[in-house]
Protein backbone atom coordinates (compact mmCIF):
# COMPACT_ATOMS: atom_id res chain seq x y z
CA UNK A 1 0.00 0.00 0.00
CA UNK A 2 1.31 3.62 -0.74
CA UNK A 3 1.01 6.29 1.35
CA UNK A 4 1.16 10.22 0.50
CA UNK A 5 0.79 11.31 4.00
CA UNK A 6 4.04 10.12 5.64
CA UNK A 7 4.02 9.09 9.18
CA UNK A 8 5.53 11.03 12.07
CA UNK A 9 8.95 9.47 12.76
CA UNK A 10 11.89 10.17 10.93
CA UNK A 11 14.57 6.88 10.98
CA UNK A 12 18.55 7.66 10.58
CA UNK A 13 19.76 5.12 7.81
CA UNK A 14 20.98 2.88 11.05
CA UNK A 15 17.55 2.85 12.82
CA UNK A 16 16.17 1.78 9.30
CA UNK A 17 18.13 -1.19 8.92
CA UNK A 18 17.40 -1.94 12.51
CA UNK A 19 13.74 -1.53 11.74
CA UNK A 20 14.61 -3.97 8.83
CA UNK A 21 16.38 -6.44 11.33
CA UNK A 22 13.75 -6.09 14.20
CA UNK A 23 10.50 -7.10 10.93
CA UNK A 24 13.14 -10.37 9.87
CA UNK A 25 13.63 -11.22 13.58
CA UNK A 26 9.57 -10.94 14.37
CA UNK A 27 8.72 -13.50 11.56
CA UNK A 28 8.48 -10.95 7.79
CA UNK A 29 10.55 -13.09 5.39
CA UNK A 30 13.50 -10.62 3.95
CA UNK A 31 12.61 -11.66 0.59
CA UNK A 32 9.35 -10.65 0.84
CA UNK A 33 10.06 -7.20 2.58
CA UNK A 34 13.01 -6.83 -0.66
CA UNK A 35 9.64 -7.70 -3.13
CA UNK A 36 7.22 -5.66 -1.90
CA UNK A 37 9.54 -2.45 -2.07
CA UNK A 38 10.56 -3.65 -5.40
CA UNK A 39 6.45 -3.69 -6.26
CA UNK A 40 6.29 -0.12 -4.90
CA UNK A 41 9.00 1.00 -7.24
CA UNK A 42 7.17 -0.69 -10.12
CA UNK A 43 3.81 1.43 -8.78
CA UNK A 44 5.27 4.54 -8.41
CA UNK A 45 7.10 4.48 -11.80
CA UNK A 46 3.68 3.65 -13.60
CA UNK A 47 2.42 6.96 -12.86
CA UNK A 48 5.12 8.63 -14.20
CA UNK A 49 4.99 7.32 -17.63
CA UNK A 50 2.52 4.77 -20.09
CA UNK A 51 2.41 1.65 -20.87
CA UNK A 52 5.09 0.76 -23.11
CA UNK A 53 7.31 3.53 -22.57
CA UNK A 54 11.31 2.96 -22.41
CA UNK A 55 12.50 2.67 -18.68
CA UNK A 56 15.94 2.09 -17.70
CA UNK A 57 16.53 0.54 -14.58
CA UNK A 58 20.12 1.26 -13.28
CA UNK A 59 20.61 -1.53 -10.41
CA UNK A 60 23.51 -1.30 -7.80
CA UNK A 61 25.65 -4.18 -5.73
CA UNK A 62 23.59 -3.57 -2.40
CA UNK A 63 19.98 -4.42 -1.80
CA UNK A 64 18.77 -1.40 -3.75
CA UNK A 65 20.11 -3.82 -6.74
CA UNK A 66 17.73 -6.02 -5.43
CA UNK A 67 14.72 -3.79 -5.46
CA UNK A 68 15.60 -2.88 -8.85
CA UNK A 69 15.11 -6.20 -10.59
CA UNK A 70 12.23 -6.64 -8.24
CA UNK A 71 10.69 -3.67 -10.24
CA UNK A 72 12.37 -4.46 -13.35
CA UNK A 73 10.53 -7.42 -13.75
CA UNK A 74 7.29 -6.43 -12.73
CA UNK A 75 6.92 -3.27 -15.40
CA UNK A 76 8.67 -5.73 -18.00
CA UNK A 77 5.47 -7.99 -17.16
CA UNK A 78 3.20 -4.92 -17.42
CA UNK A 79 3.74 -3.97 -20.80
CA UNK A 80 6.34 -2.02 -20.40
CA UNK A 81 9.66 -1.85 -22.44
CA UNK A 82 12.58 -2.41 -19.48
CA UNK A 83 16.50 -2.31 -20.10
CA UNK A 84 18.59 -3.33 -16.84
CA UNK A 85 22.06 -1.87 -16.47
CA UNK A 86 23.85 -3.21 -13.52
CA UNK A 87 26.45 -2.40 -11.67
CA UNK A 88 29.36 -4.83 -10.84
CA UNK A 89 28.96 -8.31 -11.95
CA UNK A 90 25.22 -10.31 -11.37
CA UNK A 91 27.60 -13.25 -9.81
CA UNK A 92 29.13 -10.79 -7.40
CA UNK A 93 25.33 -10.07 -5.87
CA UNK A 94 24.53 -11.66 -2.59
CA UNK A 95 21.41 -12.89 -0.86
CA UNK A 96 18.14 -11.71 -1.27
CA UNK A 97 19.09 -9.00 -4.40
CA UNK A 98 20.93 -12.19 -5.85
CA UNK A 99 17.90 -14.31 -5.54
CA UNK A 100 15.94 -11.26 -7.45
CA UNK A 101 18.37 -11.01 -9.78
CA UNK A 102 18.23 -14.64 -11.05
CA UNK A 103 14.85 -13.86 -12.04
CA UNK A 104 15.48 -11.26 -14.26
CA UNK A 105 14.72 -12.90 -17.58
CA UNK A 106 16.37 -10.38 -19.84
CA UNK A 107 19.75 -8.91 -20.71
CA UNK A 108 21.61 -7.49 -17.93
CA UNK A 109 24.11 -4.47 -19.36
CA UNK A 110 26.69 -2.60 -17.61
CA UNK A 111 26.23 0.64 -16.37
CA UNK A 112 27.95 3.15 -18.17
CA UNK A 113 27.33 6.66 -19.35
CA UNK A 114 26.82 5.71 -22.85
CA UNK A 115 23.78 3.65 -21.87
CA UNK A 116 21.30 6.76 -20.78
CA UNK A 117 19.62 6.53 -24.48
CA UNK A 118 16.60 5.36 -26.10
CA UNK A 119 14.47 5.95 -22.75
CA UNK A 120 11.82 7.85 -21.02
CA UNK A 121 12.12 7.54 -17.50
CA UNK A 122 15.54 6.16 -15.57
CA UNK A 123 14.88 4.18 -12.18
CA UNK A 124 18.13 4.87 -9.65
CA UNK A 125 18.87 1.60 -7.45
CA UNK A 126 22.29 2.69 -7.47
CA UNK A 127 23.53 3.24 -4.13
CA UNK A 128 21.23 3.66 -1.12
CA UNK A 129 20.94 5.85 1.66
CA UNK A 130 23.50 5.01 3.48
CA UNK A 131 26.46 5.66 1.18
CA UNK A 132 28.99 7.87 3.35
CA UNK A 133 31.70 8.47 0.27
CA UNK A 134 31.82 9.94 -3.03
CA UNK A 135 30.81 7.85 -5.87
CA UNK A 136 33.32 7.78 -8.51
CA UNK A 137 34.31 5.91 -11.84
CA UNK A 138 31.45 4.78 -14.19
CA UNK A 139 28.59 5.16 -11.88
CA UNK A 140 29.92 9.23 -11.38
CA UNK A 141 30.37 9.20 -15.33
CA UNK A 142 26.29 7.68 -15.60
CA UNK A 143 24.92 10.28 -12.34
CA UNK A 144 26.33 13.20 -14.65
CA UNK A 145 24.91 11.76 -18.15
CA UNK A 146 21.59 11.29 -16.22
CA UNK A 147 21.59 14.89 -14.72
CA UNK A 148 22.13 16.11 -18.26
CA UNK A 149 20.15 14.43 -20.44
CA UNK A 150 16.59 15.93 -18.55
CA UNK A 151 14.96 12.73 -18.33
CA UNK A 152 12.51 11.94 -15.59
CA UNK A 153 14.35 10.19 -12.74
CA UNK A 154 12.41 7.52 -9.85
CA UNK A 155 15.08 7.13 -7.02
CA UNK A 156 14.85 4.12 -5.05
CA UNK A 157 14.96 5.20 -1.40
CA UNK A 158 17.22 8.43 -1.90
CA UNK A 159 18.95 9.65 -4.85
CA UNK A 160 22.56 7.46 -5.51
CA UNK A 161 25.21 9.92 -3.85
CA UNK A 162 22.74 11.55 -1.29
CA UNK A 163 23.48 10.71 2.68
CA UNK A 164 19.89 10.01 3.83
CA UNK A 165 20.53 10.85 7.09
CA UNK A 166 22.27 14.47 6.62
CA UNK A 167 20.69 15.18 3.60
CA UNK A 168 24.20 16.42 2.45
CA UNK A 169 25.53 15.05 -0.94
CA UNK A 170 28.37 12.57 -0.16
CA UNK A 171 29.66 13.89 -4.37
CA UNK A 172 27.91 13.32 -7.79
CA UNK A 173 24.23 12.83 -6.74
CA UNK A 174 21.40 11.68 -9.09
CA UNK A 175 18.81 14.58 -9.48
CA UNK A 176 15.62 12.66 -9.01
CA UNK A 177 12.22 14.01 -10.15
CA UNK A 178 10.68 11.79 -7.60
CA UNK A 179 11.71 9.67 -4.66
CA UNK A 180 10.13 6.13 -3.16
CA UNK A 181 10.82 5.06 0.20
CA UNK A 182 9.83 2.61 2.44
CA UNK A 183 8.33 2.45 6.04
CA UNK A 184 9.45 5.45 6.81
CA UNK A 185 11.15 8.34 5.67
CA UNK A 186 14.68 9.74 6.34
CA UNK A 187 16.02 13.26 7.96
CA UNK A 188 17.53 13.34 4.70
CA UNK A 189 14.43 13.65 2.54
CA UNK A 190 13.17 16.52 4.00
CA UNK A 191 16.76 18.88 5.09
CA UNK A 192 18.63 21.11 2.54
CA UNK A 193 19.66 20.34 -0.21
CA UNK A 194 18.68 16.58 0.14
CA UNK A 195 15.03 17.82 -0.18
CA UNK A 196 15.74 19.27 -3.72
CA UNK A 197 17.59 16.46 -4.76
CA UNK A 198 15.00 13.74 -3.79
CA UNK A 199 11.62 15.32 -5.97
CA UNK A 200 8.38 14.51 -3.82
CA UNK A 201 8.63 11.28 -2.00
CA UNK A 202 5.83 8.81 -1.42
CA UNK A 203 6.30 6.71 1.30
CA UNK A 204 5.17 3.13 0.59
CA UNK A 205 4.05 0.33 3.40
CA UNK A 206 6.07 -2.93 2.62
CA UNK A 207 4.96 -4.97 6.02
CA UNK A 208 7.48 -3.77 8.63
CA UNK A 209 5.26 -3.99 11.56
CA UNK A 210 4.84 -0.34 13.09
CA UNK A 211 5.39 -2.12 16.59
CA UNK A 212 9.49 -1.99 15.32
CA UNK A 213 9.43 1.68 16.68
CA UNK A 214 9.17 1.03 19.88
CA UNK A 215 12.22 -0.65 20.34
CA UNK A 216 13.95 1.54 17.86
CA UNK A 217 12.82 4.86 19.72
CA UNK A 218 13.54 7.44 17.30
CA UNK A 219 13.74 10.84 18.59
CA UNK A 220 13.55 12.76 15.10
CA UNK A 221 10.19 13.59 13.47
CA UNK A 222 8.34 15.42 10.76
CA UNK A 223 6.79 18.67 12.03
CA UNK A 224 3.11 17.99 11.26
CA UNK A 225 0.29 18.80 13.79
CA UNK A 226 0.10 15.09 14.58
CA UNK A 227 3.46 16.19 16.28
CA UNK A 228 1.75 18.61 18.83
CA UNK A 229 -1.67 19.02 18.61
CA UNK A 230 -2.78 17.39 21.68
CA UNK A 231 -1.01 19.97 23.56
CA UNK A 232 -2.29 23.39 22.53
CA UNK A 233 -5.21 25.00 24.82
CA UNK A 234 -8.67 23.76 24.37
CA UNK A 235 -11.25 26.65 24.13
CA UNK A 236 -13.01 26.51 27.20
CA UNK A 237 -16.72 28.54 28.02
CA UNK A 238 -15.21 29.35 31.53
CA UNK A 239 -12.13 31.10 30.19
CA UNK A 240 -11.11 34.55 30.11
CA UNK A 241 -8.23 36.50 29.43
CA UNK A 242 -6.26 35.82 32.36
CA UNK A 243 -6.37 31.98 31.79
CA UNK A 244 -5.06 32.28 28.43
CA UNK A 245 -1.81 33.88 29.72
CA UNK A 246 -0.22 37.73 29.80
CA UNK A 247 2.95 37.92 27.66
CA UNK A 248 4.97 40.75 27.69
CA UNK A 249 7.07 41.77 24.52
CA UNK A 250 10.45 43.88 25.44
CA UNK A 251 10.47 47.15 22.97
CA UNK A 252 13.80 48.54 21.31
CA UNK A 253 14.73 52.15 21.41
CA UNK A 254 12.50 54.73 19.33
CA UNK A 255 14.35 54.13 15.90
CA UNK A 256 13.29 50.07 15.94
CA UNK A 257 9.99 49.61 17.93
CA UNK A 258 8.28 47.67 14.92
CA UNK A 259 10.60 43.89 15.15
CA UNK A 260 8.73 43.97 19.16
CA UNK A 261 5.15 45.16 17.70
CA UNK A 262 5.11 42.50 15.34
CA UNK A 263 6.38 40.02 17.89
CA UNK A 264 3.37 41.20 19.92
CA UNK A 265 0.79 41.00 17.25
CA UNK A 266 1.96 37.57 16.70
CA UNK A 267 1.47 36.15 20.35
CA UNK A 268 -2.13 38.03 20.54
CA UNK A 269 -3.25 36.40 17.80
CA UNK A 270 -2.04 33.16 18.30
CA UNK A 271 -4.39 32.81 21.83
CA UNK A 272 -2.40 34.95 24.53
CA UNK A 273 -4.76 36.38 26.65
CA UNK A 274 -3.24 40.03 27.13
CA UNK A 275 -0.13 41.67 25.79
CA UNK A 276 2.25 44.05 26.36
CA UNK A 277 4.81 46.25 25.06
CA UNK A 278 7.39 46.91 27.65
CA UNK A 279 9.03 50.08 26.25
CA UNK A 280 12.02 52.63 27.51
CA UNK A 281 10.12 55.41 27.99
CA UNK A 282 12.28 57.06 24.60
CA UNK A 283 10.39 54.84 23.01
CA UNK A 284 6.90 55.10 24.77
CA UNK A 285 5.16 57.73 22.27
CA UNK A 286 6.35 55.85 19.43
CA UNK A 287 5.02 52.56 20.56
CA UNK A 288 1.62 54.68 21.71
CA UNK A 289 0.59 55.94 18.12
CA UNK A 290 0.67 52.18 17.05
CA UNK A 291 -0.66 50.06 19.33
CA UNK A 292 -4.48 48.99 20.32
CA UNK A 293 -5.58 45.85 21.27
CA UNK A 294 -1.91 45.54 22.93
CA UNK A 295 -1.36 47.00 25.92
CA UNK A 296 1.90 49.64 27.05
CA UNK A 297 4.33 49.67 29.77
CA UNK A 298 6.69 52.01 30.12
CA UNK A 299 9.58 51.01 32.06
CA UNK A 300 13.70 52.67 32.78
CA UNK A 301 16.19 49.93 30.95
CA UNK A 302 17.57 47.48 32.25
CA UNK A 303 16.78 47.28 35.63
CA UNK A 304 13.02 48.39 35.46
CA UNK A 305 11.86 45.11 33.82
CA UNK A 306 12.04 43.29 36.97
CA UNK A 307 9.46 45.70 38.17
CA UNK A 308 7.33 44.91 34.68
CA UNK A 309 7.79 40.95 35.58
CA UNK A 310 6.64 41.48 39.25
CA UNK A 311 3.02 41.05 38.37
CA UNK A 312 3.25 36.83 37.63
CA UNK A 313 0.70 36.86 35.54
CA UNK A 314 2.78 38.02 33.21
CA UNK A 315 3.75 34.64 32.70
CA UNK A 316 5.94 34.72 29.22
CA UNK A 317 8.29 37.34 27.95
CA UNK A 318 9.46 37.92 24.03
CA UNK A 319 12.99 39.73 24.45
CA UNK A 320 15.39 40.57 21.04
CA UNK A 321 13.26 42.00 18.07
CA UNK A 322 14.88 45.11 17.37
CA UNK A 323 15.83 45.54 21.15
CA UNK A 324 19.62 46.78 20.67
CA UNK A 325 22.81 44.83 21.10
CA UNK A 326 25.01 45.41 24.08
CA UNK A 327 24.90 45.29 27.99
CA UNK A 328 21.56 46.49 28.77
CA UNK A 329 20.22 43.78 26.66
CA UNK A 330 21.98 41.08 28.29
CA UNK A 331 21.24 42.43 31.92
CA UNK A 332 17.65 42.45 31.05
CA UNK A 333 17.48 38.75 29.61
CA UNK A 334 19.14 37.69 33.14
CA UNK A 335 16.59 39.63 34.65
CA UNK A 336 13.51 37.90 32.83
CA UNK A 337 15.43 34.08 33.27
CA UNK A 338 15.50 35.22 36.71
CA UNK A 339 11.70 35.43 37.02
CA UNK A 340 9.77 32.89 36.76
CA UNK A 341 8.49 33.41 33.56
CA UNK A 342 8.63 31.47 29.83
CA UNK A 343 11.24 33.19 27.90
CA UNK A 344 11.84 33.23 24.21
CA UNK A 345 15.14 34.90 23.11
CA UNK A 346 15.43 36.26 19.80
CA UNK A 347 17.93 37.95 17.38
CA UNK A 348 19.41 41.40 19.64
CA UNK A 349 19.02 39.14 22.84
CA UNK A 350 21.29 35.98 21.24
CA UNK A 351 23.79 38.26 19.61
CA UNK A 352 24.06 40.60 23.03
CA UNK A 353 25.60 37.34 24.56
CA UNK A 354 27.96 36.54 21.85
CA UNK A 355 29.25 39.95 21.65
CA UNK A 356 29.87 39.94 25.11
CA UNK A 357 32.74 40.84 26.78
CA UNK A 358 31.95 41.93 31.03
CA UNK A 359 31.98 38.18 31.85
CA UNK A 360 34.56 37.23 35.08
CA UNK A 361 37.62 38.81 34.89
CA UNK A 362 39.48 35.38 34.29
CA UNK A 363 37.49 33.16 31.68
CA UNK A 364 37.66 29.46 31.67
CA UNK A 365 37.95 28.47 28.60
CA UNK A 366 34.72 26.89 27.09
CA UNK A 367 36.35 23.88 24.59
CA UNK A 368 33.04 22.82 23.66
CA UNK A 369 31.79 25.52 21.78
CA UNK A 370 34.68 25.67 19.19
CA UNK A 371 35.90 29.18 17.78
CA UNK A 372 34.65 31.10 20.27
CA UNK A 373 36.75 33.68 21.57
CA UNK A 374 37.29 34.37 25.16
CA UNK A 375 35.41 37.05 25.55
CA UNK A 376 32.40 35.59 23.51
CA UNK A 377 32.51 32.45 25.48
CA UNK A 378 32.36 33.97 28.92
CA UNK A 379 28.97 35.57 27.10
CA UNK A 380 27.47 32.40 26.03
CA UNK A 381 28.90 30.56 29.41
CA UNK A 382 26.47 33.53 31.41
CA UNK A 383 23.98 33.07 29.08
CA UNK A 384 23.48 29.29 29.20
CA UNK A 385 24.70 29.30 33.17
CA UNK A 386 21.29 31.64 33.60
CA UNK A 387 19.24 29.50 31.11
CA UNK A 388 20.42 26.11 33.38
CA UNK A 389 19.66 27.86 36.63
CA UNK A 390 17.70 26.18 39.41
CA UNK A 391 14.72 28.51 38.54
CA UNK A 392 12.47 26.25 36.42
CA UNK A 393 10.56 27.73 33.31
CA UNK A 394 10.60 27.33 29.72
CA UNK A 395 13.08 28.77 27.14
CA UNK A 396 13.51 28.66 23.81
CA UNK A 397 15.98 30.42 21.52
CA UNK A 398 15.02 30.84 17.74
CA UNK A 399 18.16 32.06 15.80
CA UNK A 400 18.55 32.20 12.11
CA UNK A 401 21.56 30.96 10.51
CA UNK A 402 23.89 33.81 11.38
CA UNK A 403 23.14 34.44 14.73
CA UNK A 404 23.73 30.45 15.39
CA UNK A 405 27.24 30.98 14.24
CA UNK A 406 27.66 34.60 16.50
CA UNK A 407 26.16 32.17 19.46
CA UNK A 408 27.38 28.69 19.48
CA UNK A 409 30.80 28.76 17.14
CA UNK A 410 30.98 26.67 14.16
CA UNK A 411 29.20 23.72 14.81
CA UNK A 412 29.45 21.04 12.23
CA UNK A 413 26.98 18.62 10.80
CA UNK A 414 23.75 19.43 9.06
CA UNK A 415 20.69 21.97 10.50
CA UNK A 416 19.39 19.24 12.71
CA UNK A 417 22.93 18.32 13.96
CA UNK A 418 23.65 21.59 14.62
CA UNK A 419 19.99 22.10 15.94
CA UNK A 420 20.78 19.20 18.55
CA UNK A 421 23.70 19.84 20.15
CA UNK A 422 22.84 23.54 20.65
CA UNK A 423 19.72 22.55 22.68
CA UNK A 424 22.18 19.88 24.93
CA UNK A 425 24.65 23.24 24.83
CA UNK A 426 22.36 25.44 25.98
CA UNK A 427 19.53 23.77 28.14
CA UNK A 428 16.87 25.34 25.93
CA UNK A 429 14.96 24.50 23.06
CA UNK A 430 15.92 25.65 19.73
CA UNK A 431 14.81 26.49 16.94
CA UNK A 432 17.29 26.84 13.61
CA UNK A 433 15.44 28.85 11.37
CA UNK A 434 15.49 27.97 7.69
CA UNK A 435 13.78 26.69 4.49
CA UNK A 436 14.17 23.21 6.27
CA UNK A 437 13.76 25.10 10.15
CA UNK A 438 14.56 22.53 13.02
CA UNK A 439 13.27 22.83 16.37
CA UNK A 440 15.48 20.66 18.82
CA UNK A 441 15.04 20.11 22.69
CA UNK A 442 17.90 19.43 25.07
CA UNK A 443 16.12 15.80 25.76
CA UNK A 444 17.68 15.03 21.99
CA UNK A 445 13.84 15.42 20.74
CA UNK A 446 13.56 17.34 16.96
CA UNK A 447 11.36 17.92 14.49
CA UNK A 448 12.22 19.38 11.30
CA UNK A 449 9.54 21.73 9.20
CA UNK A 450 8.80 21.28 5.71
CA UNK A 451 5.81 23.71 5.27
CA UNK A 452 7.60 26.84 5.16
CA UNK A 453 7.37 29.09 1.26
CA UNK A 454 9.73 30.55 -0.12
CA UNK A 455 8.07 33.69 0.30
CA UNK A 456 8.43 33.69 3.85
CA UNK A 457 12.32 35.21 3.53
CA UNK A 458 10.73 38.36 4.17
CA UNK A 459 11.98 41.27 6.76
CA UNK A 460 10.06 40.79 10.21
CA UNK A 461 8.99 37.38 9.73
CA UNK A 462 11.13 36.04 12.36
CA UNK A 463 9.83 38.44 14.72
CA UNK A 464 6.31 37.31 14.27
CA UNK A 465 7.56 33.19 14.69
CA UNK A 466 8.81 34.62 17.91
CA UNK A 467 5.46 36.34 19.03
CA UNK A 468 3.65 32.79 17.86
CA UNK A 469 6.04 30.95 20.25
CA UNK A 470 5.85 32.84 23.22
CA UNK A 471 1.92 33.18 22.55
CA UNK A 472 1.56 29.77 23.28
CA UNK A 473 3.97 29.02 25.98
CA UNK A 474 1.90 31.74 27.74
CA UNK A 475 -1.15 29.10 27.35
CA UNK A 476 0.70 26.37 28.39
CA UNK A 477 1.95 24.61 25.92
CA UNK A 478 4.96 22.25 26.73
CA UNK A 479 8.00 23.82 25.34
CA UNK A 480 8.79 21.73 22.23
CA UNK A 481 5.27 21.54 21.23
CA UNK A 482 5.22 25.34 21.42
CA UNK A 483 7.98 25.66 19.28
CA UNK A 484 6.72 22.94 17.18
CA UNK A 485 3.34 24.23 16.85
CA UNK A 486 4.55 27.80 16.09
CA UNK A 487 6.61 26.93 13.35
CA UNK A 488 4.28 24.85 11.14
CA UNK A 489 1.28 27.59 11.49
CA UNK A 490 4.17 30.05 11.09
CA UNK A 491 4.85 28.53 7.44
CA UNK A 492 0.46 27.18 6.72
CA UNK A 493 0.58 30.95 7.05
CA UNK A 494 2.54 31.92 4.51
CA UNK A 495 1.53 29.73 2.12
CA UNK A 496 -2.07 30.79 3.07
CA UNK A 497 -0.94 34.13 1.64
CA UNK A 498 0.79 33.45 -1.24
CA UNK A 499 3.66 35.10 -3.02
CA UNK A 500 4.07 39.10 -1.85
CA UNK A 501 3.78 38.75 1.53
CA UNK A 502 5.00 40.73 3.96
CA UNK A 503 5.37 40.05 7.70
CA UNK A 504 2.53 42.48 9.40
CA UNK A 505 0.27 39.31 6.79
CA UNK A 506 0.61 37.00 8.72
CA UNK A 507 -0.72 37.83 12.38
CA UNK A 508 -3.92 38.05 9.90
CA UNK A 509 -3.85 35.14 7.90
CA UNK A 510 -2.89 32.89 10.82
CA UNK A 511 -6.62 32.31 12.31
CA UNK A 512 -7.63 29.93 9.47
CA UNK A 513 -4.88 27.79 10.39
CA UNK A 514 -5.61 27.64 14.22
CA UNK A 515 -9.55 27.18 12.60
CA UNK A 516 -8.86 23.74 11.81
CA UNK A 517 -7.69 22.29 15.29
CA UNK A 518 -10.60 21.75 17.04
CA UNK A 519 -8.82 22.63 20.43
CA UNK A 520 -8.68 26.24 19.21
Amino acid sequence: MLAEDPALELLTTREMAEADRLAIAAGVPSLELMARAGEAVANVAGTMVDIGARILVLAGPGNNGGDSFVAARRLAEQGYRVRLALLGERSALKGDAAHFAMRWPGVVEPVGAGGIRDCDLVIDGLFGAGLSRAIEGVAAEAIAAINASGLRVLAIDVPSGLDGSSGAPTGPTIQATRSVTFFRRKPGHILLPGRTFCGPVTLADIGIPAGVLDKIGPRTFVNSPALWQAALPAQRAEAHKYTRGHVVVVSGPPESTGAARLGARGALRIGAGLVTVASPRAAFPVNAAHLTGIMLKPFDMPEGLAGVLADKRRNALLIGPGCGVGRDTCRMVEIALASGAAVVLDADALTSFAESSDGPADPVPFGFLPGLSTARAAGTDRLFGAIKSDAPRPVVLTPHDGEFQRLFGKFEGSRLARARQAAATSGAVVVLKGADTCVAAPDGRAAINENAPPWLATAGSGDVLAGFVTGLLAQGVPTFEAASAAVWLHGASAAALGPGLIAEDLPKALPKGLAQFSGL
